[in-house]
Parts: structure tokens; sequence; C-alpha cells
């Protein structure tokens, strides 16, 4: 079980991503563009550098949905490789089978 404390830390930074999504997104094509002047991709790199660092979703760390486990996730699940382990033997995962050859 992960520390409440870096969860909850983790939560923060999904809302603070998905509040400046759209703008970082404008921003980034501006840089993109090979018709933007040189003094518009100066802006917008100022503009990127003065929003807050946890504006950027590489800040958000996949984290498992029941216990908050940081290493082993497994997108496809949602889960750590622990979990999806017990839940797959419990039977929670549809279409998920034990191997054995």
């Amino acid at each position: 079980m992960a520390k409440k404390s870096k969860i909850a830390k983790n939560e923060q930074r999904k809302r603070i991503v998905a509040r400046h999504a759209a703008r970082r997104a404008e921003l980034k094509s501006v840089l993109a563009s090979p018709r933007a002047t040189a003094e518009e991709k100066a802006a917008a790199r100022a503009e990127l550098g003065r929003q807050p660092r946890d504006a950027s979703a590489t800040r958000v760390r996949n984290r498992d949905s029941l216990d908050g486990r940081p290493r082993g996730h497994l997108r496809r699940f949602g889960l750590s490789r622990v979990n999806v382990r017990a839940q797959a033997h419990a039977g929670h995962l549809p279409g998920v089978t034990k191997s054995s050859w």
C-alpha cells in the first residue's frame, strides 16, 4: 500500500494537467508550426515555462487503482502485477485464466 499522501499528490497532478491541457496544446502547436515567427515561438516557450511544473502530463504517475502501488503497473487492467495476479486467481477479471502447461 502506497502512502496516502503520494496517492493524493498524484490525483492533484491529474487535476492540474486536465486544467492546463488545452492551453499547453495550443502553445505546443505554435512551437511545432513552421509558419510561426521566432517571436511567437519565443513567447510560447516563455509561457510554457511560466506554467506550473505539474501541468505537464509526464509528471503523472501510473498507479494501481486498488492500493496505489507505483511499480509493476499494467495499463490493460489499471492494476499492479501483484493485484492482477490476485484478482485473476479470484476470478474477478473476465477473460483472464491461469496459464498451465
